[in-house]
């Protein structure tokens, strides 16, 4: 019985041992993130607009020199590293993690709008921040920045802008749970890269990432205005989540259903 045992793991939950200690620090974590007080998620969410702006400026900088958008997007790395390494939030980071969080009934509905709301406003501010110096600072990325946030503002509302936005927030939560399964800083790492390569080098609908573009391009005084911007992000913010949520974060939902059912008891038992 006790090779069996071996062979089969140590969890007495009917999933491998990994998927198991995944799912544990996939709570644990979303349960601190989700609470955060006002400051705290204002504070981080400010951050990652301003340190994932350090990987756009990569982007543009490799772009207006080779004209390629993969090359740009293997630089924009440097922005999904520094989110991992410097512990900061992204919006569209707030996906699998948070949700898992409230699905155990470790957080409540409540707190995760808290957490989305604060996390994708302070990424804005900082990301528009960023880039008005970083415009000040490059002033040849101008026309480069100006073709880039183009690209997005002028794309149409129809199917294939809807399966970019979908894309995006899949590609990103996947990104996520990838680094949530492995405790090696260098796989963390190697799955940004692929990350920042799928979302930038293939010009994925990203709400934060292409805001901060459009950002770029309107304080190198873009041929449109905000409004324009609104009338994508809207969409492409309802794609994202429709991707990360519905693409990626249920079906990891699925798979820890009994972990997830074992979770609540523990938490009703202590109510």
């Amino acid at each position: 019985m006790s090779d069996t045992r071996s062979e089969l793991g140590d969890g007495d939950a009917p999933v491998e041992d990994q998927v198991g200690d995944a799912f544990d620090l996939i709570v644990s974590e979303g349960a601190q993130r989700l609470h955060r007080s006002w400051r705290e998620v204002l504070t981080t969410g400010l951050a990652g607009g301003l340190e994932v702006g350090t990987g756009v400026l990569a982007y543009l900088a490799v772009l207006a020199e080779t004209g390629s958008h993969l090359l740009a997007g293997l630089a924009f790395s440097i922005g999904f590293i520094a989110l991992l390494l410097a512990r900061s939030e992204l919006f569209t980071e707030g996906f699998l993690v948070p949700v898992t969080a409230v699905v155990a009934k470790r957080a409540s509905p409540v707190q995760l709008v808290k957490f989305w709301a604060g996390t994708f406003a302070a990424n804005l501010v900082g990301g528009w921040l960023i880039m008005w110096l970083v415009v000040r600072a490059f002033p040849d990325l101008r026309a480069t920045a100006v073709e880039a946030g183009t690209h997005f503002v002028t794309a149409p509302l129809d199917l294939q802008s809807v399966c970019l936005g979908v894309l995006a927030g899949a590609a990103l939560t996947l990104m996520t749970r990838m680094q949530h399964g492995t405790e090696s800083d260098g796989a963390k790492i190697v799955a940004a890269v692929a990350g920042a390569f799928l979302l930038a080098g293939l010009q994925l609908f990203h709400s934060v990432l292409d805001s901060l573009l459009v950002f770029a391009a309107l304080h190198s005084g873009a041929p449109f205005g905000y409004g324009a911007w609104l009338a994508w992000l809207w969409y492409t913010v309802l794609a994202n989540m429709a991707g990360g949520l519905l693409v990626v974060t249920l079906l990891r939902l699925v798979r820890s259903k009994d972990l997830l059912a074992a979770e609540r008891g523990e938490v009703e038992a202590g109510r």
